[in-house]
């Protein structure tokens, strides 16, 4: 067998040893092995998932060789769970598999401390009442939980937890955190022993642009009653500045300059997201405080007081044209600068914990480090309590889905799906799976979804025909192209959940395989 680090070596670039121990340490059970449930957790198994439990208590019919790549000829007749088990654990014989041959229907009914062994629950293919059911189980056993659906030429995926949060983000565009517009002593005192004005061309063009920025930054300030540039022109003349100081047309240097020169034009402090954070009531903790709260806590008290309104430094610094020695003396500068913060952090933590009755060693010294490292980029995810969104879903975002041009067919088929469900409860098949019956179907289905929408607090508005045609003439089917999409954006958001890394999708997510077209709905 391949040693992990090189068996799992592209998604450890990825998310990092750390992630990947995440992964080999979950547990998770599937709802229903259809093809949408069977391309789920084949992306997981693939990429070293603990363990995996697949629950489904019906048998393989001929029907299912056409959709379902993890069966075949031999498994006709025998149990789906079994047969998909023992597929995906050829696929990587590390993971733990196990079945239940049982409804997930009556599973959820009769047994619902069942789920709260697992780390995340996914449900495929459920309708709304066992989805309801579900979603209430596993909020009060804090377990994750990841509703996936496809049918016909549409399908949806939605999160249901009570919060997550998430400390490695990895937003795809930040700010490098150079402080080029709040400088340090230490950076300060640097770049003031660098002359500008230097007569060599060699070490004019190698004079890092940091040094470039805060040095011209402060002769700014000094002319200008202590501010930086704020309006248009002020930003326009900064840069004429720059340009100005240099001496030779190919000093790269000075062109990086300029173009990072927003960095000193962006505002001090922290951002709205972040101060939404430390204000949020969790951060006054106690005992049975998360990890993530106590050092937002601490968070909220160094930049109180140390940080001056900044949070600790991440102490890392981009290529940039520069001598080797000032470019490692600048590193070195970051360097400390940053290990002084977290050692602030570290202390602050430490007393928390004292104060609460816990541990001073509950927190990890590398949990910490990373804490510091992204402090900007903390993220708190919550997500509407399933029934409160079927129920009550925000009035302002449904009218604006309804009406406009770009969401219109996304909210079409979000409640048509849920139509859908209540057309099998009252007539015990979905619409259109029997041929000779589509074009009632077609008028009950709309029947039903009028009343859904009523019921929703949109009376009088109507739905394309067109949709509604569609979707009986799915007749429920599940398309392997379609299983295969929606099972990988599901397992996507799960890689996410259980890693605690990128920041997992919120709302309600529609693919609309008619347009080619995917909406995150926010009700």
């Amino acid at each position: 067998m391949a040693e992990p680090k090189t068996k799992y070596d592209r998604q450890l670039r990825i998310w990092g040893e750390q992630g990947q121990a995440a992964l080999e340490n979950a547990s998770i059970c599937l709802l229903n092995c259809g093809p949408t449930g069977s391309e789920t957790l084949k992306n997981l198994v693939l990429g070293g998932i603990g363990s995996i439990t697949v629950v489904d208590g019906s048998r393989v019919e001929v029907g299912d060789l056409g959709n379902n790549f993890m069966v075949d000829d031999s498994s006709v007749g025998q149990s789906k769970a079994k047969c998909v088990c023992a597929f995906l654990q050829e696929l990587n014989d590390a993971v733990k598999a196990k079945f239940v041959e049982e409804c997930p229907d009556a599973l959820i009914e009769t047994k619902p401390s069942f789920f709260s062994q697992f780390t995340l629950v996914v449900a495929t293919q459920l309708a709304e009442d066992s989805m309801v059911k579900l979603d209430r189980i596993c909020r009060e056993a804090n377990v994750m939980l990841i509703f996936a659906r496809s049918y016909g030429l549409t399908g949806f995926v939605r999160i249901s937890v009570k919060e997550h949060t998430v400390v490695e983000s990895k937003p795809d565009h930040f700010l490098d955190d150079l402080r080029l517009n709040n400088p340090w002593p230490e950076l300060r005192e640097f770049a003031e022993s660098i002359d500008l004005h230097v007569s060599d061309p060699v070490i004019h063009k190698h004079t890092p642009y940091v040094v470039i920025l805060v040095k011209i930054a402060d002769e700014w300030a000094k002319s200008h009653g202590g501010n930086l540039p704020s309006t248009r022109e002020e930003k326009k003349e900064f840069k004429e500045l720059l340009k100005a100081k240099m001496i030779a047309i190919d000093e790269d240097n000075y062109k990086e300059a300029i173009d990072a020169s927003f960095k000193v034009f962006s505002p001090r402090g922290i951002g709205p997201n972040l101060q939404q954070i430390i204000n949020d009531c969790k951060a006054e903790v106690d005992s049975s405080s998360p990890d993530f709260w106590i050092m937002v806590a601490a968070l909220k008290e160094f930049i109180a007081n140390e940080g001056g309104g900044e949070v600790p430094l991440e102490g890392s610094i981009p290529d940039m044209t520069s001598s080797t020695e000032l470019y490692v003396n600048l590193q070195k500068i970051y360097q400390a600068k940053a290990e002084a913060d977290f050692q602030v952090m570290e202390q602050r933590v430490k007393s928390i914990l004292k104060k609460i009755g816990r541990d001073q060693g509950n927190i990890t010294k590398m949990s910490m480090k990373s804490f510091c490292k992204n402090a900007r980029k903390l993220t708190v995810c919550r997500y509407r309590i399933l029934e409160d969104e079927f129920n009550w879903p925000l009035q302002p975002e449904l009218q604006k889905y309804l009406t406009d041009e770009d969401y219109s067919a996304a909210m079409v088929f979000y409640i048509l799906l849920r139509a859908a469900d209540r057309f099998a409860s009252n007539y015990n098949r979905f619409p259109g799976q029997f041929d000779g019956e589509i074009d009632d179907d077609i008028s009950r289905l709309k029947t039903i979804a009028v009343g859904l929408l009523s019921d929703m607090g949109c009376n009088g508005l109507t739905l394309t025909e067109d949709l509604i045609n569609e979707m009986c003439r799915f007749g429920a089917a599940e398309l392997h192209a379609v299983a295969a999409f929606v099972g990988g954006i599901a397992s996507q958001e799960m890689i996410k959940l259980i890693t605690k890394q990128f920041v997992p999708m919120s709302g309600t997510f529609i693919f609309n395989g008619i347009d080619h077209k995917s909406q995150l709905l926010q009700l």
